[in-house]
């Protein structure tokens, strides 16, 4: 089951920043999202704003907008989080097939 994660909330300037790379470098929503960690629907949605003018706009605007310091903390908890995950499943296949080649194990 996937862990639900906060609801992340960016800075104008960051959702600008993310939609330039996309127009002005020629990147395609999916490598954008992926290097920035994040939804691709998401992005695909700030694209669509911006295109229609209205992505300075802030949605729900009674929550605190993150900072850049803020969603990179955010993205690397994730990545962390993911690579920990990683790890613990590497470890008990290690002992799974390590416990196949000891004597008495299984053959």
């Amino acid at each position: 089951m996937k862990q639900q994660l906060p609801k992340q909330v960016y800075t104008s300037e960051y959702r600008a920043q993310a939609v330039e790379m996309i127009t002005r470098d020629r990147l395609s929503v999916a490598e954008v999202a992926r290097k920035l960690a994040m939804s691709q629907k998401t992005l695909a949605n700030w694209v669509k704003r911006a295109e229609a003018g209205t992505l300075a706009v802030a949605s729900g605007s009674a929550r605190r907008e993150a900072s850049v310091e803020e969603a990179e903390n955010s993205r690397l908890r994730r990545e962390v989080a993911e690579l920990r995950m990683e790890r613990d499943i590497l470890k008990k296949a290690t002992a799974f097939f390590a416990k196949e080649h000891l004597p008495g194990g299984r053959s």
